[in-house]
């Protein structure tokens, strides 16, 4: 197979072959280049075998792996795929293996382990892509919604609405060729993901006679699948916060000849088995495997016995994760041949805004949602009530595109797949931004990806604006505040006294004692910890918590309390930046892992690094990427990424677009093969 490696002054890779399976041959052979420890890494979490070299931090996430059945799952699909997709894919897997035999031992992380890199299968990139996408949908809420329910009553189960927790997000807009200064549309994205090191997304650009496309793919992973630019049409996608995997509570017995589940029709044999997960410096650990006619049970009772809970999620019964769209993509001319592509698409549901030259606009949700009882969405049901069961697919909504669209995880387009969403600051502040003016060009949306204004802080300013009676000192803060101009800037000193007062409320809020049973401990897996905090709920709840109506809270008396308690304890002097700092995770970091550069923003700004209020400053998610892609001239186009396109931490690319993703700008996307480097020749 012949291809040629360039890269541009980033160090972003520019492949090139003779035709299509060569061309996914070379991607692989440089995600092991470029990013083998991290490949290492994503393929023993997909397997359930991480703890193996990380420890007994990683073991919640092994347990859960191997319980979902996420390998098994991804060998399912594998086996499903159609023969050229199926061929592209295991093109890809040979480039792999090619790459890591002959680059992985540059990544000192092997030899601080003493880990040597595993063989790729054909349905490692699947199982790759399902453990990254799992959690999208939120399932865990389900958990605490049924934690509500059961200590406050059916009624307090919507009071933490945010509209919901964010567990993963993103922004994206298009404006409308008619909108923008050169004629031509123009898509921004901006995925809001767990910042890590290296990153989740690669900046890549594939080109052979067939296609030339330029995107962000997710390393280990062929094709483009998020984000991309063929030069004809380009795409951008958000998580939709469709609601399209089902928890179950199950009662399970053991029998001579195995483990039952009661169902709707009685008992029923369940499939089980015992798997062994090894962990680094501790005992190994039986995990049994259970899966009943539901799915996979992924919360064991006692003595694997008795109560328990099973996730039912599409690919798990349909055998389709939807990788037969990747090559398609690639492929794409028009919006219409996107359009066709992303029928095939199934994990996870994405709402997609998409542009072609020749004026074509595209918005619309992608994926695979049941249509069941909505019970399904609120809450795990029982397996053995009939009623529950999944009753065929939803149509997938789409829209018709006039001057610019939004989509920020609002309840707008999705809203009829789903039950909790985003807050709509995100999407309403960019709509708001978006209108003002008709000569868009790619440089003027850095001020739309970097806007700081923090529309969720009225409802505090608010209240605190009505309360009478404060002491000297009190009010002098509250002053301060309420002629805040409601910027998260970094280098705000009222930016952080307004968090210090919001984590003060919240922090009260959660200590009221009629909400004490919310923080009683649990028997659930430490994994869904994040889902199940009351701290963290209300935080992120905290403008409808201040409402009223949670139990044992009087939300002016909180915010008086609060106010008067920071007040006492005087001005640090400290900006948001300051506190508010970015954390990334790194498998096995060089160094003692430290809160790195600070950052603006914050979870409902659209430039959005998000805190937890009333738990941290500390932002350990934020954009995974920023990006434009120009449908009137790709060579004016841009992106970003949090870090750089290389995965060593001694290499000159590995942390070089960090600058400039903190202050906001794009680096230029490069498509003259002239203006880019070749690096390496593949025969």
């Amino acid at each position: 197979m012949t291809a040629r490696l360039y890269r541009d002054a980033h160090g972003v890779p520019h492949l090139r072959a003779a035709d299509p399976l060569a061309l996914v041959h070379a991607q692989g052979r440089n995600a092991a280049a470029d990013r083998a420890w991290q490949l290492e890494v994503e393929r023993h979490r997909a397997q359930g075998t991480s703890a193996a070299f990380l420890g007994p931090d990683h073991l919640d996430w092994d347990v859960f792996a191997r319980q979902a059945r996420i390998a098994d799952t991804a060998r399912r699909c594998s086996a499903a795929l159609d023969g050229p997709t199926a061929a592209w894919v295991r093109a890809y897997v040979a480039g792999v293996n090619e790459g890591l035999r002959q680059h992985a031992h540059r990544a000192p992380e092997f030899a601080a382990t003493g880990l040597a890199p595993g063989r790729w299968e054909e349905w490692t990139p699947l199982a790759l892509w399902l453990s990254h996408h799992i959690l999208f949908a939120g399932f865990p809420g389900k958990l605490w919604r049924d934690k509500v329910a059961r200590a406050l009553g059916e009624h307090a189960v919507h009071l933490f609405a945010t509209d919901g927790l964010p567990a993963s997000g993103s922004n994206g807009w298009l404006v409308a060729p008619e909108r923008t200064e050169a004629g031509g549309a123009l898509i921004a994205g901006d995925p809001h993901r767990f910042i890590e090191t290296p990153g989740v997304y690669q900046q890549i650009r594939l080109s052979c006679p067939d296609y030339d496309v330029v995107g962000l793919a997710v390393p280990g992973v062929p094709g483009i699948a998020h984000f991309g630019h063929t030069g004809g049409v380009a795409w951008a996608i958000t998580n939709s916060m469709a609601d399209y995997q089902d928890l179950y509570h199950e009662r399970l017995r053991r029998t001579p000849d195995g483990v039952e589940a009661l169902g709707p029709d009685g008992w029923r044999a369940a499939e089980a088995h015992t798997e062994t997960v090894e962990v680094a410096g501790a005992a190994p650990v039986a995990v049994e495997v259970v899966e009943t006619a539901r799915g996979p049970v992924i919360i064991a009772g006692a003595d694997g016995a008795g109560a328990a809970v099973s996730l039912r999620y599409p690919p798990r019964v349909t055998g389709r994760l939807g990788f037969e769209a990747l090559p398609a993509l690639l492929r794409a001319r028009t919006v219409d041949d996107l359009d066709r592509a992303l029928d095939s698409w199934a994990e996870p549901v994405n709402v997609v805004l998409a542009a072609d030259t020749a004026g074509g606009l595209l918005h619309r949700v992608a994926g695979a949602v049941p249509a069941r009882d909505p019970r399904n969405l609120v809450r795990p049901v029982p397996a053995w009530e009939p009623g529950h069961e999944w009753r065929g697919w939803q149509p997938l909504p789409r829209a018709e595109i006039r001057g610019s669209a939004v989509m920020a995880n609002e309840r707008g387009l999705a809203g009829p797949l789903g039950i909790e969403f985003c807050a709509p600051h995100r999407a309403g502040r960019i709509a708001e931004l978006l209108a003002d003016g008709a000569d868009w060009t790619a440089d003027r949306m850095a001020a739309v990806h970097t806007d700081t204004l923090l529309p969720s802080a009225r409802p505090l300013l608010d209240l605190l604006a009505e309360l009478p009676g404060l002491g000297p000192r009190a009010a002098e803060l509250r002053d301060e505040l309420l002629g805040w101009d409601r910027r998260m800037a970094a280098d705000s000193v009222t930016a952080a006294r307004y968090a210090d007062l919001r984590s003060a409320v919240v922090r009260r809020c959660a200590a009221a004692p009629e909400l004490a049973v919310l923080a009683a401990p649990d028997d659930l897996p430490p994994l869904f910890a994040p889902w199940l905090s009351a701290t963290a709920r209300i935080g992120f709840a905290l403008e409808h918590v201040l409402a009223g109506g949670l139990p044992g809270t009087d939300p002016a008396a909180l915010v008086r309390a609060a106010v008067e308690e920071l007040a006492a304890a005087g001005p640090t002097g400290e900006t948001w930046g300051d506190r508010h700092r970015l954390f990334a995770w790194s498998a096995l970091p060089a160094e003692a892992a430290e809160p790195g550069p600070g950052l603006a923003g914050d979870h409902d700004c659209v430039l959005a690094t998000s805190s937890v209020p009333g738990v941290t400053d500390v932002s350990a998610r934020a954009s995974a990427a920023r990006l434009v892609w120009d449908l009137a001239d790709r060579e004016r186009s841009g992106w970003i990424v949090p870090h750089g396109a290389h995965g060593r931490p001694d290499h000159p690319h590995h942390r070089d677009q960090q600058p400039l993703w903190l202050r906001g700008a794009l680096a230029p996307v490069v498509t003259d093969w002239n203006r880019l480097t070749e690096e390496h020749r593949e025969h």
